[in-house]
């Protein structure tokens, strides 16, 4: 994974039955799925006061998917059989991710994790001011 000023592509493995944790974070990304299949679960953004009932959305190999900006989501390996791999393209690095416990838990108590594990070391040696 190398860090841009625009973007970030990462190469994300789970495992079956592994996910990510349910999540934001203020720039996009875009999925590219290359092997196995899952479930997105997806709560667009909106004035409420917590993400509530995400829509569920199956993935495959080769579907792509696209996340808006904030909107809380998490992305399950619903597949025993296989790992899911992906390919995300996320505009704006380093992310600003806010992890929540769980769909209800209020958008003012999601905990920031900054930087994110990937972008740590990235981070640190370019924590510079810039011109």
């Amino acid at each position: 994974m190398h860090g841009l000023k625009e973007v970030e592509v990462w190469l994300q493995t789970f495992a079956p039955g592994t996910h990510t944790p349910i999540h934001r974070h203020s720039c996009e990304e875009v999925f590219v799925v290359l092997k196995g299949s899952g479930t997105l679960y997806l709560a667009p953004s909106s004035h409420s006061k917590y993400p509530g009932k995400p829509e569920e959305f199956s993935v495959f190999s080769n579907s792509t998917f696209h996340i808006p900006v904030n909107d809380v989501h998490q992305l399950w390996n619903t597949n025993e059989e296989e790992d899911l791999q992906v390919l995300v393209v996320v505009s704006r690095p380093p992310v600003k991710i806010f992890i929540y416990d769980e769909w209800l838990m209020p958008h003012t108590a999601a905990k920031l994790k900054f930087p994110y594990y990937w972008d740590e070391k990235w981070y640190q040696s370019t924590a510079k001011d810039e011109l």
